[in-house]
């Protein structure tokens, strides 16, 4: 297979255009300045004083001390110092701290089967049915993105912010997604997270890594709107409860609780969810549970899993890969559905990573039963997809990724389709 000279050349341009790297002043150095310019304001307060008493002392004295004093006030007027979360910086007079992030990629993406509609990466839900060889080459750098975070002192803690955006928003099948994204925006003090970020029912944690951007079908993957209460012991566990944005037409929030334990092994959680699902005025409230664990193998490697299982899921992402709700003459029946992703990560150098993962998803409804009659035979049953992916990074802030990806689904009358896909990366990072 020949690689597509575009994105060959896109991968050399990026690791020779590197700028150079910016430079910031200290705290330190900053600290310096502020001193230096206190001792000489304490000097030439002390020559005007002997002036007064000696008035035959020469007046260019003291204008050579006010040039020495006006350079170190420009000097410090212009410094930038360190802040105090990494990569971070503060402006003079400042006790917020801005880190400015992000990074810019480019996808290539070769299907070697069928390519599901409405989306360069992966979407096993959607794969097209029977033996498909009319696969296609996507190119895409719709998914880079960039954002900043502050973190601001306060007598009881500090004060944080993030805001988050991506160039992938969704707009409809089959359409160019080449419009800005709000991925995360939301301010955290005391405990408490209000705004847009990771569902408190996501395992963010035992997701495995994948180059590909939707990664597998199993998990949660949402960004709603939440209230969060955090309250964490360490020598407990960490506590976590949220109110988030329903589905599409639901007039109550979901709500949300989860545990969380760190050991020196690894991590584990447990998650449960309460959510209401609505179609054209009949609702019916879901369930959802999920656990999930991380465990250090050895210094470098690390074996992870998660489980979930969800009553309904409208927006498709509180399990990936799910039915949607069905309305049944007067009655919303709900896909009971289970998710489970395995991973299993490796750090071989600082230059070299790789991963490799399995999802998979499965209705507890067989054919024949009432919300197959009600959705239709052409639902999801099965689905499982995996990745085996890696990334060198040749240069600092610079990665180049490579994965193959295969999967099938198969629906409740038995049809099936098959997916085998390869997607190359190249990212370059900035802070």
């Amino acid at each position: 297979m020949k690689l597509n000279h575009t994105f060959l050349a896109l991968m050399a341009a990026g690791l020779c255009s590197l700028p150079p790297a910016a430079s910031a002043q200290s705290a330190k150095d900053f600290e310096d300045m502020r001193n230096e310019l206190k001792a000489l304001r304490a000097e030439l307060n002390q020559m005007k004083a002997q002036q007064a008493q000696a008035p035959a002392a020469p007046a260019a004295s003291a204008s050579a001390w006010n040039d020495r004093i006006d350079a170190v006030e420009l000097k410090q007027k212009d410094a930038v110092v360190l802040g105090d979360i990494p990569g971070s910086f503060r402006l003079p007079g400042s006790e917020t701290s801005i880190r400015v992030y992000g990074h810019a990629e480019a996808n290539m993406v070769k299907d070697f089967k069928g390519t599901a509609p409405g989306d360069t990466f992966t979407n096993v839900m959607e794969q097209p049915l029977g033996d498909s060889r009319n696969g296609k080459t996507s190119l895409t750098a719709q998914t880079s993105r960039f954002g900043f975070e502050t973190s601001t002192p306060t007598g009881i803690g500090t004060f944080n912010t993030k805001i988050e955006a991506d160039f992938y928003a969704y707009c409809g099948s089959e359409c160019n997604r080449n419009r800005l994204r709000l991925r995360h925006a939301y301010g955290e003090y005391a405990g408490w997270l209000i705004g847009q970020t990771w569902s408190t029912f996501m395992d963010v944690d035992n997701l495995p890594e994948t180059v590909d951007f939707n990664g597998p079908p199993g998990a949660t993957f949402r960004r709603p709107t939440q209230a969060r209460y955090t309250y964490n012991n360490p020598d407990i566990a960490k506590f976590q409860f949220a109110i988030e944005e329903p589905s599409d037409g639901a007039k109550s929030p979901n709500l949300v609780a989860r545990v969380d334990k760190a050991y020196d092994w690894g991590n584990v959680n447990a998650r449960v969810m309460s959510h209401e699902q609505r179609i054209d005025g009949a609702s019916k409230r879901g369930l959802g549970l999920g656990l999930g664990a991380g465990y250090k193998l050895t210094g470098t490697a690390t074996l992870m899993a998660q489980y979930t299982r969800m009553d309904g899921d409208g927006d498709g992402a509180y399990l990936v890969g799910a039915n949607y709700p069905v309305l049944d003459g007067n009655t919303v029946r709900l896909d009971r559905s289970h998710g489970f992703v395995v991973g299993l990560t490796n750090a071989f150098s600082e230059q070299l990573r790789a991963t490799v993962s399995l999802g998979t998803v499965r209705s507890r409804h067989k054919l024949g039963d009432a919300y197959v009659n009600a959705y239709g035979g052409e639902g999801n049953y099965k689905l499982y997809q995996w990745h085996a992916g890696m990334y060198y990074l040749p240069i600092k802030n610079v990665e180049l990724g490579s994965e193959l990806i295969g999967g099938r689904r198969t629906t409740f009358d038995g049809q099936k389709g098959d997916m085998l896909r390869l997607n190359l990366q190249a990212r370059y990072i900035f802070n």
